[in-house]
């Protein structure tokens, strides 16, 4: 059953049965059965004994042996903005060839007035593009502007650049290189964007419509790029819209509750909002609004009266909300960005993605950190910061261990601060953000991606730092995991914990300072989450928590390490009611 919009169940009772319940939490007992009612967990344990206590009504799901446990918390999805982001672009993920690019565009083309940009995603797995990309084509490259012409030469068309890899590469046909202004006369190179011409036999120098280097949509400030973005309309789709097809898709893989702290806008909240109101939340959403995006170009830094105005509009939106949305705190990206464009801070030179020395970019100042801390600190707002770099730890936490902020950090469950990304820590940062009160969430799927490019740009020692999952839990860290850039698959990602493998490679740099065990790499998709959210009821299958559980094929807790990523969801509940059965259990 897909879900269009989320059912109330109110007053119904149900007692699954004959499986593998697991309620994680303070319970690390195996249970044959769990009884819900009202969207609460009333008990689990031996079916005879739930079904004397349940009333007659009762409707029982017969579970074949299958396995239940809490819906998973993804703690750092990017879900809405994802969505949104996809949406109103000719989608070539999954294209094969050429000619079925040409055929996806030219069909877009018959519904586009003529004059109007058409704009496509990449070809391969959003959003790493490391599993599938462009290369996996039997071309081998992408279409230049004379295939891309056969789609259509009345509308200006651009195959964007995603990965977050630079130097990378992206397509126009000739509408859109007119359009944006490159010409024959152009140089090959401007700034760091190198523009491919016809040489060889039978070239006369025209460009193909291939520009290569720094053509990301995000992190990327270079000049010539940033100007070449400036003639291109940001395509954009209506959020509430596009959120109810991805959240059946994070229904389907097991996903009850979702945290949206990074790259939240007004708009953002306002679908959220939206969705809400119409009853069409199918996941609980927490919100941590951000106070000054520092993601896509052109950059330009707030003026602190600016940014003060910033921090004050974030708190008007502050709300305890309901029992599905909620908007939670503040976040700021603190104070670089990601090593692959060159913009992570750390202590000694790297190489940036042309080989020249740097130490990152600073895109948020002290100032400004510690303004925001002084700002959560006097409203009782629960602060989140992002942070990549060595650096980056370093300033949050000097601005922090400042007397005065230190003394009145707020600590225990559900008021501790957040740090969020975290792809490299040294275990001296990992202490002083305990001693802070911090909470921690994560991605394995960070050093899985780059990992490689951390050891070609930074080298082979920072392996030791990148994803240190133990060494978090050991410094007494609340630890949960999302999926942000991928892969999308949570048990994946729980797999991942363990392996601590890089893409394509299959290197590893796991050590006694990476591995958890499969309970730690379970809890931190669920009892983690729920810790972390300080939202009562969920990430546990506890007497009087929420009834948002999945029912899987197989254990994650016990299965095959190889086996985990194939883990198949076969039922999902959302306080009691199903939001995704594909009806594998039958009726």
């Amino acid at each position: 059953m897909a879900n269009p919009q989320r059912r109330s169940d109110d007053g119904r009772t149900w007692l699954l049965h004959s499986g593998v319940v697991h309620p994680l939490g303070d319970d690390s007992a195996a249970h044959n059965a769990i009884l819900l009612h009202d969207g609460r967990v009333l008990a689990s344990g031996d079916r005879a004994d739930l079904r004397r206590a349940a009333p007659p009504q009762v409707r029982e799901i017969d579970l074949r042996g299958k396995t239940v446990m809490p819906g998973l918390i993804d703690i750092h999805p990017h879900m809405m903005q994802q969505a949104a982001q996809m949406a109103p672009l000719v989608d070539l993920t999954d294209a094969v060839d050429h000619a079925d690019i040409v055929a996806r565009i030219a069909e877009r083309a018959r519904i586009t007035p003529p004059g109007e940009w058409i704009i496509t995603t990449p070809v391969g797995e959003p959003f790493y593009f490391q599993r599938r990309s462009y290369r996996d084509l039997p071309e081998r490259m992408l279409p230049d502007r004379r295939v891309l012409d056969g789609a259509t030469s009345e509308h200006p068309v651009l195959i964007q650049a995603w990965a977050p890899v630079t130097p990378n590469i992206c397509a126009f046909n000739t509408a859109g290189l007119r359009r944006v202004g490159i010409t024959d006369f152009i140089p090959d190179r401007v700034c760091d964007v190198w523009i491919d011409k016809e040489v060889g036999p039978g070239g006369n120098g025209s460009v193909t419509g291939i520009l290569r280097g720094s053509v990301n949509q995000i992190y990327n400030f270079d000049p010539f790029w940033t100007q070449i973005l400036s003639k291109i309309p940001l395509m954009t789709a209506d959020p509430a819209t596009v959120t109810r097809q991805a959240m059946a898709r994070y229904n389907a893989m097991g996903v009850t509750t979702v945290y949206e702290p990074h790259n939240m806008t007004p708009a953002f909240l306002d679908g959220y909002r939206a969705l809400n109101a119409a009853g069409s939340l199918t996941t609980r959403v927490a919100i941590s609004m951000e106070v000054e995006n520092c993601a896509r170009p052109p950059f330009q830094p707030l003026s602190m009266s600016e940014f003060a105005q910033s921090l004050e509009r974030g708190r008007q939106t502050l709300d305890e909300g309901d029992d599905l949305l909620r908007v939670c705190g503040l976040t700021l990206a603190a104070s670089g960005g990601p090593c692959w464009p060159g913009h992570m801070q750390m202590p000694e030179p790297y190489d940036d993605p042309y080989g020249r020395p740097t130490k990152g970019t600073p895109f948020i100042s002290s100032e400004k950190i510690e303004a925001f801390a002084r700002f959560c600190l006097d409203h009782d707002v629960r602060a989140n910061f992002l942070a990549a770099g060595f650096t980056d730890h370093d300033t949050i936490l000097d601005v922090l261990d400042t007397p005065d902020i230190a003394a009145r950090m707020p600590r225990g469950p559900g008021r501790s601060w957040i740090v969020q990304h975290v792809p490299v820590i040294t275990e001296p940062q990992a202490r002083r953000y305990q001693r802070l009160g911090f909470d921690v969430t994560t991605c394995p799927g960070f050093a899985w991606a780059k990992g490689e490019m951390y050891g070609q740009r930074i080298g082979p020692h920072i392996w030791r730092d990148a994803g240190p999952l133990k060494r978090l839990l050991r410094a007494g860290l609340t630890v949960a995991c999302g999926t942000d850039w991928g892969p999308k698959n949570p048990f994946e990602q729980m797999q991942l914990a363990q392996t601590h493998t890089f893409a394509v490679t299959g290197r590893s740099n796991a050590t006694p300072d990476h591995v958890v065990t499969r309970r730690e790499a379970v809890d931190m998709w669920t009892t983690s989450g729920g810790q972390v959210l300080n939202w009562a009821g969920i990430g546990t299958l506890a007497p009087g928590a929420a009834a948002d559980l999945i029912v899987l094929d197989r254990s994650p807790l016990t299965c095959g390490i190889d086996e985990l990523p194939n883990t198949e969801v076969e039922l999902t509940m959302l306080a009691g009611t199903v939001v995704h059965d594909p009806g594998a259990l039958g009726d």
